[in-house]
């Protein structure tokens, strides 16, 4: 792995271990849960209410209320709704390969399956090649099936729990959960959600991610929006480079995409840049850079903005076509595509 990939990864490891942590800490050190007991969020230790309350007892007026309401109830909404929009607006679904704590189980299991049968997922038609992008091979094993399934089982069990403290208290979840006092509601919960997320990790885990989870969902709409938002780039002008690859840059995707593809088959691009990395290291064992890398502004276009009719080509000065003059023999004239479509 070259050094700026490996950091990169290393990173991305790093934020995904502590959001993790985070995810699963929150309920029970009182930094964010919401108490189905006492009717309302807990936020760093305090009772987050709406201040209906003192309305109700006749102790303020309809004016105070409504105050409390917008900057209690609607404001926070707001915020966080905007920092998620503004964040997707410009680099897509961050938060799903950088933090979310289900795509980290998802790569781990992912991972797993392919040490065990070369196959990330149940899906696969064909065992994934052994050869890694940095010219080693990958050892299968078909033991590592008895790492697959407990960890299958296991975080199904750990996200129903983490999930069920985010309810109700954590300490009489954990506390019933060790003497084996656990209520009946709790227990049915527990149940019910480890066997939904046990079919989940095992059978659909990125089919979830890709078509069924609203936040990534929403990250995606919005990152298509923005044709010059942030997205993976693919030199086609020194596409004869990927004749002798084995296609590396999509056996590590973890969502089964093909990075080569335009901005609209990548949908559910996570930004993790596995693909930007498996291709350094294949190119790097020939003394070359690789053909992917993240693009913005006038480069991105030629990822968003390019289709069937609109041969577009990057006229950006430092532009990552190599050798763009090889398209249609010269450089196109670039024409902002906002003056037709109506959108930048």
């Amino acid at each position: 792995m070259s050094g700026k990939a490996a950091r990169l990864q290393r990173r991305r490891l790093a934020t995904r271990l502590a959001f993790f942590a985070l995810f699963v800490l929150a309920p029970p050190l009182d930094l964010f849960r919401l108490d189905l007991t006492r009717g309302h969020f807990v936020l760093f230790g305090w009772d987050w209410t709406l201040g209906l309350e003192p309305f109700l007892r006749g102790e303020i007026g309809a004016g105070e209320v409504t105050v409390n309401l917008l900057l209690r109830g609607l404001l926070p909404i707001v915020l966080v709704v905007g920092v998620f929009f503004w964040v997707s607006w410009r680099w897509g679904r961050l938060y799903c390969g950088w933090l979310c704590p289900h795509f980290s189980v998802v790569e781990l299991i992912n991972g797993l399956m392919r040490r065990a049968g070369g196959r990330p997922s149940l899906w696969e038609r064909e065992p994934l090649p052994q050869e890694r992008p940095d010219g080693t091979r990958e050892r299968r094993d078909r033991r590592w099936w008895w790492a697959v399934w407990p960890a299958v089982g296991g975080f199904a069990f750990l996200w129903a729990l983490v999930l069920l403290t985010y309810l109700m208290p954590p300490a009489e979840i954990y506390g019933g959960l060790l003497r084996g006092g656990l209520g009946r509601y709790e227990t049915v919960f527990l149940a019910a959600a480890t066997a939904v997320f046990t079919i989940e990790f095992a059978l659909a885990r990125h089919l979830f991610c890709r078509y069924g989870c609203a936040v990534g969902l929403f990250q995606s709409y919005v990152w298509m929006a923005n044709r010059r938002a942030m997205v993976v780039g693919y030199d086609r002008t020194r596409a004869e480079a990927c004749a002798d690859c084995l296609g590396h840059c999509e056996h590590v995707c973890p969502m089964r995409l093909k990075p080569r593809a335009i901005k609209r088959r990548m949908f559910a691009c996570v930004q993790c840049a596995r693909c930007i990395q498996a291709c350094d290291e294949t190119r790097a064992r020939h003394g070359d850079e690789g053909l992917l890398t993240w693009v913005r502004d006038a480069c991105a276009l030629d990822v968003s903005w390019r289709d069937i009719g609109r041969p577009y080509v990057c006229t950006a000065p430092d532009c990552f076509l190599r050798h763009r003059d090889r398209l249609h023999g010269r450089a196109a004239t670039w024409k902002n595509p906002s003056v037709s479509s109506g959108t930048g």
